[in-house]
């Protein structure tokens, strides 16, 4: 069992001057699995094309909790910085990813997000996800959730829906809340800054261990704050769990690559 990493976002334009080269340092540090997650339907479909020719890449197809209402939150004046936006429409996106569910691994990113998104469109948000979920579902494929500010609802709603495949990646919110996540059977994702994240260290050093994962988020979250990061600095997140859990990292990403392939159904 190799390396992994659940979340990166290997479609950024971050990545377009150089990535066949960062995948070849990811493949020299040992990673043979790394899932990129879309954003949109635009997204959606470069990740499905990247990892149509890249066999290290995996694809995870979603709809950004914020992207479900950004045309609404633009319309009424709201800024939200960034370049990229996506003008599909939520019906036109959601086929997309239904009619594309079997070429991913997993469903993702999708979630609440109560940081950017102002209450008047919590609704419309929430009503998207839950239609996410239940076509996550319905496609028999684990979920990889996105939550900012709303992690409590989310998990009340997953809860309700009886979702159990699911990951919730770079969680940042109350450890009591992450342990009933865990507690509930779900993953969290741990990211590649957790040497100096209070909140990840606390992940790593309270929670069961077979509920983690590793993560980037890349090209955001660096283990050197300015930086961008790349899938390859998994390694140093493994290393990390190994000292926090006193035992060798091969033993600690023995543990890890078991807990990815309970929740994917293959090793990475």
């Amino acid at each position: 069992m190799g390396l992994f990493d659940v979340h990166a976002h290997l479609t950024s334009p971050r990545f377009a001057e150089d990535l066949p080269e960062v995948l070849e340092r990811a493949r020299d540090a040992g990673v043979t699995t790394i899932v990129s997650n879309g954003l949109n339907l635009a997204d959606n479909r470069k990740t499905l094309e990247l990892a149509a020719r890249e066999p290290l890449v995996k694809a995870a197809i979603g709809f950004y909790p914020v992207d479900t209402v950004l045309p609404e939150m633009l319309a009424a004046g709201i800024q939200y910085p960034r370049e990229d936006v996506e003008e599909a429409s939520i019906d036109d996106t959601l086929a997309f990813v239904r009619d594309h569910a079997e070429q991913a691994v997993a469903i993702g990113e999708i979630g609440l997000d109560h940081h950017w998104v102002p209450e008047p469109f919590w609704q419309q948000q929430e009503d998207v996800f839950r239609r996410l979920v239940r076509l996550a579902q319905d496609a028999d494929k684990p979920i990889i959730i996105h939550t900012r500010k709303a992690e409590a609802r989310t998990l009340e709603i997953l809860l309700e829906m009886k979702a159990e495949r699911v990951d919730w990646h770079c969680y940042s919110s109350r450890l009591s809340l992450a342990k009933r996540i865990a507690e509930a059977g779900h993953y969290l994702s741990v990211p590649a800054n957790a040497r100096r994240s209070e909140t990840f260290t606390g992940l790593l050093r309270s929670l069961p261990r077979s509920q983690l994962l590793l993560e980037t988020d890349c090209p955001y979250l660096a283990p050197e704050s300015g930086s961008r990061n790349e899938p390859k600095n998994v390694a140093g997140t493994v290393d990390y769990a190994a000292e926090l859990w006193g035992t060798s990292s091969a033993s600690a990403l023995e543990q890890l690559a078991e807990n990815f392939e309970r929740l994917f159904g293959f090793a990475p």
